[in-house]
């Protein structure tokens, strides 16, 4: 696969810190939270395999840029601090950043669309607007319990390859980019895909297909969108502020 390394020098900690911390938020405004479950990891520029993450027992709202922990890949403490890691909740973010330099941030939801979604043999749907974006870009792993064991980290590498969304059969998803903004559009890409699927999943009658040269077209136009930084970025922050004026307790 081809990997290119990220520019770990574009943000400081603290602005990471700041950006992670109104992503969790986001998560929780937009009704993606598992209660006290999941995680949104991000890598720390300038240290190898140092990773900023949610502390175990918060709820999204709580998260704060200076509550956020910093773990290795292995979710254990790198930093002191009054809180305590989740290293099994970190095992499947652990393998991925420790072998996708590509990759800065990753994301895990178990929302009610995208979990029915992966419990269906066929995977993501993407004779949608939104899924056709995602068309060659999921890799899908075989349920195996809760994912906690060493074990299957390796499995789930496997299954991701060089793509930036794993379908987790039976679970849920894993979405991973570059940064945080462009995890975010991702995310919410995905989540779109999945709502749209289930929501046609209940009108009778056959799907519309579109053609496969016409979802490569997609995911090829939204690989250019990606590749503009500025538009994901242009979308993170409009949230971000649509947010803080709903909820100013995050402002």
């Amino acid at each position: 696969m081809t990997q290119t390394p990220l520019d770990s020098a574009a943000l400081s900690e603290a602005e990471l810190r700041v950006q992670l911390a109104d992503f969790y938020h986001l998560v929780s405004y937009l009704g993606w939270t598992e209660l006290i479950f999941n995680h949104i990891s991000m890598r720390l520029p300038g240290e190898e395999h140092a990773y900023l993450v949610n502390p175990m027992g918060l709820h999204y709202d709580e998260v704060t840029p200076e509550n956020l922990l910093v773990v290795g890949v292995d979710g254990k403490l790198l930093r002191e601090s009054p809180y305590k890691p989740n290293p099994a909740g970190f095992a499947l973010h652990g393998v991925i950043h420790e072998h996708r330099p590509d990759v800065g941030c990753i994301a895990h939801t178990h929302t009610t669309p995208i979990s029915a979604m992966t419990m269906k043999g066929f995977g993501i749907n993407h004779d949608s607007f939104y899924g056709a974006q995602l068309y060659g870009r999921v890799g899908y792993h075989t349920f195996e319990g809760i994912t906690i064991y060493d074990d299957e980290r390796e499995r789930m590498l496997e299954s991701l390859k060089d793509k930036h969304v794993l379908v987790l059969r039976n679970h849920g998803i894993a979405v991973c980019e570059a940064d945080i903004p462009l995890t975010f559009f991702l995310l919410w890409t995905v989540q779109r895909a999945a709502e749209i699927q289930c929501a046609a999943g209940g009108i009778p009658g056959p799907d519309n297909a579109l053609p496969d040269e016409v979802k490569q077209k997609c995911a090829d136009d939204a690989q250019r969108l990606k590749d503009n930084a500025s538009f994901a970025t242009l979308m993170f922050d409009a949230m971000v502020r649509k947010m803080k004026r709903d909820r100013p307790e995050f402002a």
